[in-house]
């Protein structure tokens, strides 16, 4: 008899439950990450939609009433909610594409041979470390009619000073301004890092070819950065759809609520209005939304696969 098997004779008979399979083996290595999402993110999406089918207003003093649909019907006829979500879906409109074009660029001259590269990847990295509201509190500075950086250049540079937040339009174009320089860097470190992995012999192919630049862009670069690209859009979208932080301080929602976003609207209902109940109701729409424009990424990736 082998030795090996001569010795498998004599071993304790609880040693068998140690001989895993490999699904069995993964199934108990993925358990401990499967157990912490479940608590950091299923449960609370779980509460989140429970609670969004009572009315539950800790103002009112009365216990927690199932309505089912109700809230969900309430925002059919609340104004404040379609232009919320409007303002939410504008900017998201215009604030992805801005942040990723500038941060195309960006990422490109940070690519570029330079002797030196890291005060240039180095700039990248202060807008995307800034915190949001700070962030938000330097560009109110910024726009300031009387005081503004902003006003300041284009008085000399001949034109007439903007009184920025007391106009619904150009409030709404400092806050998309603001979000593109904030988010710009995080979309130009991903697309940088895609841009890393390019193999150089690509390009020195190319140019034995006859291609130029801007022909390798589109037929080498571009079509590599897809990936990065659609990565760095997912986490683009996702955080555009609950901007919170920046038009909060900049301008609160105001004038009236031409510039609140969804995720203002439901910080309002819950925190100042304490209606848990509808609150949970509206911060479920914008999970829904945000999972639907997941979804649609993910959906084209796999048909581009």
């Amino acid at each position: 008899m082998p030795i090996s098997e001569r010795d498998e004779t004599h071993l304790p008979k609880w040693t068998k439950w140690l001989d895993l399979s490999d699904r069995a083996l993964a199934v108990l290595l993925l358990a401990p990450a499967a157990l912490l999402l479940s608590l950091i993110i299923v449960y609370p999406v779980a509460r989140l939609i429970y609670t969004s089918f009572f009315s539950l207003s800790l103002t009112s003093g009365l216990p927690a009433e199932f309505i089912g649909l109700e809230n969900f019907a309430l925002m059919i006829d609340d104004p404040v909610f379609w232009e919320t979500l409007w303002n939410t879906v504008l900017i998201t409109i215009i604030t992805v594409p801005g942040a990723l074009i500038v941060g195309m660029a960006l990422a490109l001259l940070a690519n570029l041979p330079f002797a030196t590269q890291w005060p240039v990847r180095l700039s990248l990295l202060i807008p995307w470390a800034l915190p949001l509201s700070f962030a938000g509190l330097i560009f109110a500075w910024f726009f300031h009619s009387q005081y503004g950086v902003v006003n300041d250049v284009l008085v000399r540079l001949g034109f007439e000073g903007i009184i920025w937040f007391n106009s619904p339009n150009w409030a709404f174009a400092a806050i998309c301004l603001t979000i593109i320089w904030k988010t710009s860097s995080f979309m130009a470190l991903m697309i940088l890092a895609g841009l890393q992995t390019i193999p150089r012999s690509l390009y020195e192919a190319a140019d034995v070819d006859g291609a130029g630049r801007i022909r390798q862009f589109f037929e080498i670069t571009l079509p590599l950065l897809k990936p990065s690209i659609v990565v760095a859009l997912i986490f683009r979208t996702i955080t555009a759809l609950q901007t919170f932080d920046i038009p909060f301080m900049m301008t609160a929602g105001g004038p009236g609520t031409s510039t609140a976003t969804l995720a203002m609207y439901i910080h309002q209902n819950t925190v100042s209005f304490l209606d848990l109940g509808y609150g949970s109701a509206l911060a479920v729409v914008m999970f829904a939304l945000s999972m639907a424009v997941t979804a649609v990424y993910l959906r084209i990736i796999r048909a581009k696969d």
